[in-house]
């Protein structure tokens, strides 16, 4: 299944998602014509189980596709699509159609069966018709909000130009709320979308990587390329190097991941994704120089999102925290065991 799914979504992104659309996704404008593309492929109902009306693939399928949304730096909510239906099969609910969102951050809270208080940072709120969250309450409950029926919003943006909109909430009625199911960590929206950037960041490092080694092969300085120089090889080997590190840990993520997320591989692989992602971009424009930071060329695409994607969903100070902790609550005597099972002790005390 993954192989269908990799090959079919490569085909669509290298006809629809150029550099040209993406630098006019960035200035507001909603690429209509390839999120109908999507939409027919069924991309966005694929994590969701097939008897609730999707296509029932693992988190392992869906690595290579988050991955490539990444690569090509697509100016569409599909990734949070995925995540957000996904949750939605895990709590027994049908899939919805169209483009999805999730909050995250913010302090909702469901009472009467209305929700009160505020969704934070929601990718591309302003363009979805609706969004999930976890409210709080007499228990942890999974809602999902029409956009439009938020009291006030704020429109913001991150530093690649995607939308990072802000929801208030008074007394809104959900178009669902259902209990989250024993097993499913609050901030499971949060793990979720970590993992999600941690593989966004992976794919936009591999195809940085392959731009800047063209480049430097291209390139010609004192009569050879660029790319013959030790000191410029020293340098794509690092970016190289990071690279690999990042896939490998998105991948591990993914194919630890269920029914629930798995804490210890995600977190791993968000803390190696944010650390790369700084060192990447670095690399990428000290190897292309001045023309790399030209808005004409392809490469800041790239590095816009890899600076915005490493803070989103925790940042790398935030998890490696999270990590340090949990190591430390297990005591000397557990770390080896941990790392061998794949899971931590979470501030909770359950495990994850």
């Amino acid at each position: 299944m993954r192989e269908i799914f990799d090959s079919t979504v490569e085909r669509l992104f290298a006809d629809l998602v150029t550099p040209d659309a993406v630098r006019a996704a960035d200035t507001g404008h909603w690429p209509a014509e390839l999120w109908a593309a999507l939409e027919e492929s069924g991309f966005g109902l694929a994590a969701v189980p097939e008897a609730l009306g999707g296509a029932g693939a693992s988190w392992a399928d869906l690595c290579g596709v988050v991955r490539l949304c990444g690569r090509y730096a697509l100016p569409l909510p599909l990734p949070e699509t995925l995540l957000a239906n996904w949750l939605l099969g895990v709590c027994g609910q049908p899939a919805q159609a169209g483009p999805l969102s999730f909050a995250a951050r913010g302090s909702l809270k469901l009472a009467a069966g209305k929700v009160s208080g505020v969704a934070v940072d929601v990718p591309w709120g302003r363009n979805v018709p609706a969004l999930v969250a976890i409210a709080a309450g007499e228990v942890p409950t999974l809602v999902l909000l029409p956009v439009e029926g938020a009291s006030a919003c704020t429109l913001r943006s991150n530093t690649a130009g995607e939308a990072r909109d802000e929801f208030v909430y008074e007394s809104a009625v959900p178009l669902l709320a259902v209990p989250l199911p024993a097993g499913v960590p609050t901030d499971v929206l949060l793990l979720g979308g970590a993992m999600l950037r941690s593989a966004q960041i992976a794919g936009a490092l591999q195809g940085m990587l392959e731009m800047t080694i063209t480049y430097a092969n291209e390139r010609v300085q004192f009569g050879k390329a660029i790319g013959s120089f030790q000191a410029i090889q020293h340098q794509i080997a690092v970016l190289s190097e990071h690279t690999a590190a990042s896939v490998m840990g998105a991948e591990a993520a993914f194919a630890e991941s269920a029914e629930t997320l798995a804490r210890l591989p995600v977190t791993a692989a968000k803390v190696c994704a944010s650390e790369a992602a700084g060192i990447g971009a670095s690399v990428a424009h000290g190897v292309h120089g001045a023309i790399g930071f030209t808005h004409e060329h392809a490469l800041h695409l790239g590095t816009r999102r890899l600076w915005s994607w490493r803070s989103e969903f925790g940042t790398l100070t935030y998890w490696s925290g999270e990590l340090g902790r949990a190591l430390c609550q297990g005591g000397a005597a557990a770390f080896w065991p941990s790392l061998v099972a794949g899971q931590l002790e979470t501030s909770a005390g359950a495990h994850a």
